[in-house]
C-alpha cells in the first residue's frame, strides 16, 4: 500500500508543509453530504437580485425617487415588473393631485424658486398625507429625458387595473345604460389619457385596453388625463375579442368606429347599453375585434380630411351620445 511503503516521497515526513496524509479526516464522506435546499435568489448575497433588494432599501431609506422599483439596466423597470411612476412638471403635478391621484411622495428639487402652483402642491400633499421629500436637482434630472421637470415631480404607485366584468356591474348600478369605451391597437399613452378624460367628460362608465399590444396607465397617460384615471375604472382584457364577445351576450351593443363604417353618427341611436371601440387611426380596428362588432360607426366629415385621431372620435361619438341620453 502507498502509505506502508517505505519508498521515498510514499508518505510525507512530519512537519512538511501539508502535513500527513495518511487518510482524509471523513473530509471527503462529508463532501457527498447534501446542503438542503437553494436559498432564494434575494438571501445570496452574490446574487443580482439581492444586490438589487439591497441598493432598493438603501434608496427608500434615503427618500430618493423611485427607490421602490426594480430596476435593469439604465435604470428602467425590469421587463414584466411594475414600478411606480412619476409625473413631472408643476402643471401635471398639480393636477394629479387636485384630482386626488393615489401619489406617494412628492419631490421637490433643492433651491427650486417657488410659485403658486408650488405652494399649493405641497399643500395639498400635506394635507393628504403625502411624504414631502427635498433632492438633489440631479435626482430628478435623472428621472427626466429632458430635464423638464420645473423642479417637481410625484411618485405614482403602479396603477390597479379593474377586472372587465366589474365595469358591466358597475354600469348596471348607474341610472344611464351602460357606456363604456374599448381601445383596440392604442399603443400611445397620451391617447390613452385623452380617451379617459374624454369617458370622465361624457358620462361614460370605463374604459378597457388589451393586456398586451396596448399602452397602459403610466405617468404620461396619468398626466394627459388630468386626473381623470383615478376616478374612472379601466379594466385589462386579457382577451379583448372574447371580454367583447361576454359583453354582447349580456345585451350590451358592440360598436365599432371606422371611416368605412355601414352607419353614420348621424343615424345612430346611443340610448342603449353601448360599447364604442377605437382602433388606432393607422391599423383600425383588428379583424377579429371588427368581425365581433354589431355595428360599424362612421362620423361624417364636412372637411377634406380623411380620418380623425383615435381620442378624437372617440371624444366626438361619446359627446353626441351624451347629448342623445339628455
Amino acid at each position: 500500500m502507498a502509505g506502508n511503503s517505505s519508498r521515498r516521497g510514499a508518505v510525507r515526513k512530519s512537519g512538511t508543509k501539508k502535513g500527513q496524509v495518511t487518510g482524509s479526516g471523513g473530509k471527503g464522506r462529508r463532501s457527498l453530504e447534501g446542503r438542503g435546499a437553494t436559498p432564494p435568489a434575494v438571501e445570496r448575497t452574490k446574487h443580482p437580485a439581492a444586490k438589487r433588494a439591497r441598493a432598493a432599501e438603501k434608496a427608500a431609506a434615503s427618500g430618493r425617487p423611485g427607490g421602490s422599483a426594480p430596476r435593469g439596466r439604465g435604470g428602467s423597470p425590469r421587463k414584466g415588473e411594475a414600478g411606480p411612476e412619476n409625473v413631472l412638471g408643476r402643471n401635471p403635478v398639480l393636477e394629479c393631485l387636485r384630482a386626488g391621484v393615489p401619489a406617494t411622495a412628492l419631490y421637490v428639487a433643492v433651491g427650486t424658486e417657488n410659485d403658486d402652483r408650488l405652494s399649493e402642491s405641497v399643500q395639498i400633499a400635506a394635507d393628504n398625507g403625502i411624504s414631502i421629500l427635498e433632492v438633489p436637482r440631479t435626482d430628478l434630472d435623472r428621472m427626466s429625458a429632458n430635464g423638464l421637470h420645473q423642479g417637481v415631480a410625484l411618485q405614482v404607485p403602479p396603477f390597479r387595473y379593474a377586472h372587465p366584468d366589474d365595469l358591466i356591474a358597475n354600469a348596471r348600478t348607474q341610472q344611464q345604460p351602460a357606456l363604456l369605451v374599448a381601445l383596440d391597437n392604442i399603443t400611445d399613452p397620451r391617447n390613452l389619457g385623452a380617451v379617459v378624460r374624454s369617458v370622465a367628460a361624457f358620462g361614460g362608465h370605463g374604459v378597457v385596453i388589451p393586456q398586451r399590444r396596448s399602452a397602459s396607465v403610466t405617468a404620461v397617460a396619468w398626466r394627459t388625463s388630468a386626473g381623470a384615471a383615478a376616478r374612472l375604472p379601466i379594466a385589462q382584457a386579457t382577451n379583448l375579442t372574447r371580454t367583447l364577445k361576454d359583453w354582447a351576450a349580456k345585451g350590451v351593443q358592440i360598436v365599432g368606429l371606422d371611416a368605412g363604417g355601414d352607419t353614420t353618427l348621424d343615424e345612430y341611436d346611443g340610448s342603449g347599453p353601448v360599447v364604442v371601440v377605437v382602433g388606432s387611426e393607422g391599423k383600425g380596428l383588428s379583424r377579429l375585434v371588427r368581425e365581433t362588432c354589431d355595428t360599424i360607426l362612421s362620423i361624417p366629415m364636412a372637411g377634406p380630411v380623411e380620418s380623425l385621431n383615435a381620442s378624437v372620435a372617440a371624444g366626438v361619438v361619446l359627446a353626441d351620445i351624451a347629448r342623445q341620453r339628455r
